[in-house]
């Protein structure tokens, strides 16, 4: 019979193989929210664990010490947050300055790119006499996109409400969720399970905070640098610039754009944004050969190329969050890859 000669295979073929990767991403795509915010606890616990540790070994119960670091974090994240906004709003109240100043970089560009199109437009046919201009109502779409590159409303708060619950029942249940998912596999895969969990765990905790000291470092040291520079609001300048700093590859570019913005209404020579822009290239350089192997090592363990796809493909799939997740997720994957035989040449392609 022809059923007789149907055989059946427990081994997927290509197609199946990118069918299921695209379920995946399509998951991965629709449930953004959730799954970043559980990412992003993931990281935070990581970096938090340390100080539990500490605790726990002093004699502090895990879930009291749990605790107390939790609202401890909380309480230095929400000063921090103070301080910036504090600066952030007399930044505000002086804006009105920096935006005559735009609007008149922006007239002035706008008239430069008229005056190339007619030239153009005069040596062969098709011109536009009614070519629009930068209009408020353009620049409220850039900013619109701009914030939904940071996500909605819904979920900014569902990352508040849930990040410190998640954090917390990490930290206080971190030697019982290690076990269940250790018994989430057979027994003789749990060695193999058993050593990648450990270094999943070293890479991201090293990965974290070592990208913790680096960015603080940048920041306080660009915040000096702007200071010295006599530029306004120095502190608020070097927070941002020095975070973007952090930002693989396209960091030293992303960094000028807050000095940039305040010195146009600062200055009127050229020298002090040249000044600036070889300053922060400096820390970028610095930070990328020094700062960066010293405090991170070799835990993450991923070529140019691959950082570089991750960074596209995160950034696009999530934006800004998926720029921070880019990198931890690529690496994440690479040491997963490397303890499974048949995905090896993924995990050699990653780290090549």
């Amino acid at each position: 019979m022809l059923v007789d000669n149907i055989r059946f295979t427990a081994r997927p073929n290509s197609t199946q193989r990118i069918i299921a990767v695209a379920i995946v991403f399509a998951c991965l795509y629709v449930a953004s929210s959730v799954v970043m915010t559980l990412l992003l606890a993931i990281l935070a616990a990581y970096f938090l664990d340390p100080l539990v540790g500490a605790l726990e070994r002093i004699r502090i119960p895990r879930v009291i010490g749990s605790l107390l670091v939790l609202l401890a974090a909380i309480a230095l994240l929400a000063w921090l947050g103070y301080l910036v906004a504090e600066r952030a709003s007399a930044f505000a109240e002086d804006w009105p300055r920096y935006s005559q100043v735009l609007r008149r970089s922006t007239a002035a560009l706008d008239n430069n790119l008229a005056a190339v199109e007619r030239q153009v437009g005069a040596a062969g046919p098709g011109t536009d006499a009614n070519r629009p201009t930068v209009r408020g109502e353009e620049m409220e779409l850039l900013r619109e996109i701009f914030l939904t590159g940071i996500g909605s409303v819904y979920s900014i708060l569902l990352l508040v409400t849930f990040l410190p619950f998640l954090i917390f029942f990490m930290l206080a249940a971190k030697q019982r969720l290690w076990r269940a998912t250790l018994h989430l596999f057979p027994e003789e895969s749990q060695p193999t399970v058993r050593d990648t969990l450990g270094q999943v765990s070293a890479m991201l905790r090293g990965y974290v905070v070592g990208n913790a000291l680096v960015g603080l470092i940048l920041m306080f040291a660009s915040g000096l640098f702007f200071w010295m520079m006599h530029l306004d609001y120095p502190f608020l300048g070097g927070v941002v610039s020095g975070a973007l700093n952090l930002v693989p590859y396209l960091g030293v570019v992303l960094a000028w754009i807050p000095p940039f913005l305040i010195g146009m209404a600062q200055w009127q020579s050229v020298g002090p944004f040249f000044g600036i822009a070889g300053g922060l290239l400096i820390f970028h350089i610095v930070a990328l050969n020094l700062l960066v192997p010293a405090m991170v090592g070799r835990r993450v363990q991923l070529n140019a190329l691959a950082v570089t796809v991750a960074l596209l493909f995160w950034g696009w799939l999530w934006g800004a969050i998926g720029l921070i997740l880019a990198i931890p997720i690529t690496a994440t994957i690479k040491v997963i890859c490397d303890h499974v035989e048949d995905w090896q040449p993924i995990g050699r392609w990653l780290g090549g």
